[in-house]
């Protein structure tokens, strides 16, 4: 069975912001220039901020809705609410730190008409990982193949990211993303949609989307501290495989805890942690060893050596 066409459903694109006018604005410009024209931009500012407010007013676009919260709730509620103020069939998630191509929309509607489902489709695109003065990188390198959504979701070269996003705005309704957490919203949103035997997951193998890394401009989703992550891993380890498990301790919590600078304290409670609780390969093993005994600095200019060996 074939999804109906797409071609002239409304897309609502949600962009939950907050104290980052000229950033928001990007986004808000890159989402309005889709070449998909049925179209609302909807931008959530997450508590008091009268500057964003007045900058997204002064570009006056008829097409873009501004929901302005007087508290803070922090970004998965945020987006909560800019899918519950939707009108459109579809939702399309973006984060106000990241751009989109022209086509990204229009790619993917008609991705999801072209693929077989008996249930739910979730459409991603690959995106370009964009820092000043490198080159750019195309990810995931990897995409999904037959081993379970978890170890493809936290192996070193695989993943999606939430401004790739875009399904029904039915599912996300019945799928929210939960009010309290304060990091890892796209893991914990992905690890339990996945667990849905109905869901199918189709990328568009083209970049389409820009994660754009800044000095000096922290993103959101790295405010989770090692512990926090940690925490997180702990409580949603139940629907990740053993392996999965051992790869987001090696490489998601001990990167975090060098990035702070207490690689030394967090090594040895991550090394039990990923040995007793879950199966780790060499490969992973010697990873959280890495994680521990080079600072960041070496360890990004390694890395940059092996995406070039590599030829990505």
């Amino acid at each position: 069975m074939k999804s109906e066409d797409n071609s002239s459903s409304l897309v609502s694109v949600v962009i939950p912001t907050r104290n980052r006018a000229n950033l928001v604005c990007r986004a808000v410009c890159s989402a309005l220039a889709q070449t998909h024209n049925d179209l609302e931009v909807i931008v959530v500012i997450d508590g008091a901020d009268p500057s964003t407010e007045d900058a997204l007013k002064a570009l006056n676009e008829s097409h873009l809705r501004i929901v302005a919260l007087r508290e803070n709730v922090g970004g998965g509620e945020a987006r909560n609410i800019g899918i519950r103020e939707a009108a459109g069939k579809w939702i399309a998630l973006l984060d106000d730190d990241d751009e989109w191509f022209p086509t990204k929309i229009q790619r993917q509607l008609r991705l999801i008409a072209e693929t077989p489902a008996d249930g739910t489709v979730v459409a991603f695109c690959r995106y370009l990982y964009r820092r000043p003065g490198k080159p750019d990188q195309i990810w995931p390198i990897r995409l999904p193949g037959k081993e379970p959504f978890s170890e493809f979701l936290f192996d070193r070269w695989s993943g999606f990211q939430t401004s790739t996003f875009l399904s029904s705005r039915e599912y996300f309704l019945s799928h929210p993303f939960k009010r309290e957490l304060q990091g890892h919203q796209d893991w914990d949103w992905l690890l339990n949609a996945a667990t849905d035997p109905s869901l199918k997951m189709v990328v568009d193998l083209e970049p389409q989307s820009v994660f754009n890394v800044m000095p000096n401009v922290t993103r959101k989703s790295y405010s989770f501290g090692w512990r926090d992550s940690l925490r997180w891993g702990k409580e949603n380890r139940g629907i990740m495989t053993p392996r999965a498990y051992s790869r987001f301790i090696a490489y998601h919590c001990a990167r975090l805890a060098a990035e702070q600078r207490e690689r030394k304290m967090a090594f040895f409670p991550l090394l039990r942690e990923c040995l007793f609780k879950g199966s780790p390969t060499a490969k992973t093993l010697l990873v959280l060893l890495i994680m521990n005994l080079l600072s960041p600095r070496v360890r990004r200019r390694l890395h940059d050596l092996i995406v070039r060996l590599r030829g990505i």
